[in-house]
């Protein structure tokens, strides 16, 4: 069994700054109409073709996991049916009529996710908040029929459940008198008063279904974030930290502990971060990825194997061209298989750790995920898996069978086009390295013509752009259906071309990797009809950082947006509730060593910004804070440089209300419309 991802759970406190009457525009909270209080929409509103690009984006159906049983012969999956509302199916591999499971009644729909299958593939437990709505408890159902068991009556919040080898208990992740589910890309609390730093331990428990009693077995002062049960069911394997989860996730520890609980035993203190631990089928050897990472979920780095009891861990992958997302062992022990980020493309593959030999067993230029990352879900034979698969031109579906040979499981958008054109695999160099890029054509196009373009950065900067089909919250995407180029570069610092690459922006944002750009925007100008007088740039985080950037160091674009950025990393350590992250990064704290991210810092050059600037940001954003964003809006204006900022109320680091994801399409649409037309 595989190790188990403790989902984003963060419960910070930010104290926010009231921008209310200093932007330009705040726009309303959820469940009013973001026209009742803004006034005139974005021109771009009015424009058909990019609302039916929103719409094709609103009308996808989505997957947050798949799971095929140990036998293969069956197919699990979790449908989002509704903001907060899932639904639980479950297929044959072979085919048939997908069958709903659930806690609740027929034709109602709850927050029903996280399943788990029985080592004898006769039984699944979830997590249902049938009972209490935004209160989940751990479920189980026999798969021959009849109703689910409820097997717990807690508070707080759960996460992850995974059945012990011999099926007899279930583990799980559990956050005691929780209030809320949370996360680094979700809305911060807004505290007043004497402001404290709110720590909720996430523990490991274990659940005995006959008893029905959940005992929590980690330390009272340990974070649990990831476990895997060992062969024997004795022990675990995890990644946990002391104090604040949400922040010590970057110098978390591979810990053991027993069954019966106690203290946890640290067998590995990484340099950088872990993630994914797994233990070998003879309970010898625990395998885990171990990285340069910049957020907790987006996994990439090599392959390492450690003894179960702890001393120095090996490297099974050196000079990987590739970053491994997920991975778990092979029945017989002899090799590990994993997931990796190529090249802007999704692999599977298998790493021998006795010789270091690396087999390249899948790949293509799509997203394949069973929950989180490029991952499979593999049955006991390691060869039958399932998967949820898109691209830029196919929608999300659920596939099963032989890796490489899956057939397709569900049709949920089956009726979905893109509303945007083709897209061509870009490959360029600089000063050393090869990189890559996905260059998507306008709607319609016409090779006699040329075009504006508009470069997208991904966040991260840990982090891949593959051949994925948009979700909801894409804004670049549907700027091809109305006449543009989208141009979106994995520059050095993304997974994707070895560990190697991804640590060669260290000590250097804004230099080497915006140089990667430019020089990739330089390739796309040789091989598609782009006006090179017509060049936009926007991102959002790390994305929305490099688009701030790069209006304070080139004159090369036109127009920009930039979405949740950083204007000041001086200032931003400060402000941000994840700063641990940046130590990485930057070498130091910014109190040990300020120049280091003063020489990164867009607002040490903006003197030298003429370019319009859209500036976009939630007003609860912990992750990337509001008054970074007002920084950088204060500065332009104060410069005589166009700019607006739009503060969105009630919005995190991920945006939720559908009303401010459409109306940011809309300006983000409208901006370049006027700039770049």
């Amino acid at each position: 069994m595989s190790a188990f991802l403790r989902p984003f759970l963060y419960e910070r406190t930010f104290l926010a700054v009231c921008l209310a009457l200093a932007v330009s525009i705040c726009l309303p909270a959820s469940g009013q109409t973001g026209a009742s209080q803004r006034g005139t929409a974005p021109a771009a509103a009015k424009n058909s073709a990019l609302n039916e690009a929103i719409e094709t984006l609103f009308a996808t159906k989505t997957f947050s996991q798949t799971a095929i049983s140990p036998d293969g012969k069956s197919v699990a999956w979790v449908e989002n049916v509704a903001p907060g509302k899932s639904a639980i199916y479950v297929s044959e591999v072979s085919g048939g009529k997908p069958r709903r499971i659930t806690a609740g009644k027929t034709g109602t729909f709850h927050a029903e996710d996280s399943v788990a299958w029985s080592p004898d593939s006769k039984r699944l437990a979830f997590l249902s908040d049938a009972i209490k709505a935004g209160q989940p408890q751990v479920y189980e159902i026999s798969v021959a029929g009849g109703a689910a068991r409820k097997l717990t009556s807690v508070k707080g919040f759960l996460a992850s459940p995974g059945w012990s080898p011999d099926g007899k208990s279930l583990a799980v992740l559990f956050t005691e008198n929780a209030e809320r589910v949370a996360g680094p890309l979700a809305a911060e609390v807004q505290q007043t008063g004497v402001i404290k730093d709110a720590v909720a331990e996430q523990r490991l428990a274990i659940i005995h279904p006959g008893s029905g009693k959940l005992e929590q077995i980690s330390p009272a002062d340990m974070y649990v974030y990831e476990y895997d049960w060992s062969p024997d069911g004795n022990q675990f394997v995890t990644t946990a930290a002391h104090g604040n989860g949400d922040d010590n996730w970057y110098i978390a520890q591979l810990y053991t502990l027993t069954a019966s609980g106690g203290a946890m035993k640290s067998i590995y203190k990484p340099t950088l971060q872990v993630a994914n631990p797994a233990w070998s089928p003879d309970g010898k050897s625990v395998a885990f990825i171990s990285g340069l990472m910049s957020d907790e979920g987006s996994v990439g780095g090599d392959i390492f194997v450690i003894s179960a009891d702890g001393g120095e861990a090996r490297n099974v992958t050196p000079d990987m061209r590739a970053s491994a997302s997920w991975l778990t062992w092979a029945t017989d022990g002899k090799k590990i298989l994993f997931g990796e980020d190529v090249d802007g493309e999704s692999g599977f593959a298998s790493a021998d750790p006795a010789t270091q030999e690396i087999q390249m067993l899948w790949h293509g230029p799509e997203q394949l995920t069973s929950g989180g990352g490029t991952a499979f879900s593999l049955a006991s034979d390691g060869k039958t898996s399932a998967v949820i698969r898109s691209s830029f031109q196919h929608p999300p579906e659920v596939w099963a069978g032989t890796v490489g040979d899956w057939k397709q499981v569900t049709s949920a958008n089956a009726a979905l086009k893109p509303a945007w054109g083709e897209v061509k695999s870009i490959h360029w160099s600089n000063e050393g390295y090869k990189l890559q890029g996905w260059l998507l054509y306008p709607r319609n196009f016409d090779p006699a013509k040329k075009y504006p373009m508009v470069v997208q950065v991904h966040g991260g900067p840990g982090a891949m752009q593959p051949s994925s089909w948009p979700g909801a919250s894409n804004f670049g995407v549907p700027l091809s259906s109305v006449g543009y180029f989208v141009f979106f570069p994995n520059p050095r610092g993304s997974f994707g071309e070895g560990e190697a690459f991804t640590r060669a922006n260290v000590k250097d944002f804004g230099y080497g990797d915006f140089r990667d750009i430019l020089t990739g925007v330089d390739q796309v100008l040789k091989e598609a009809p782009v006006d090179e007088h017509r060049l936009g740039i926007t991102g959002w985080s790390y994305g929305g950082y490099m688009t701030m950037w790069a209006v304070t160091q080139t004159d090369r674009f036109a127009a920009a947006v930039a979405g949740a950025g950083i204007a000041n990393y001086q200032s931003y350590y400060g402000e941000n509730q994840i700063d641990k992250w940046m130590i990485p990064f930057f070498g130091s704290s910014v109190y040990d060593d300020p120049q280091v991210y003063a020489k990164s810092s867009p607002i040490a050059f903006i003197k030298r910004a003429k370019t319009p600037t859209l500036v976009l940001v939630g007003d609860s954003d912990g992750e990337c804070p509001t008054p970074q964003s007002y920084e950088f809006w204060h500065a332009l204006k104060t410069l005589g440089t166009k700019t607006e900022l739009v503060v969105y109320e009630h919005e995190g680091h991920s945006f939720s209300n559908p009303a401010h994801l459409r109306d940011r399409t809309e300006r983000v649409a409208a901006w370049f419309d006027e700039y770049l037309k």
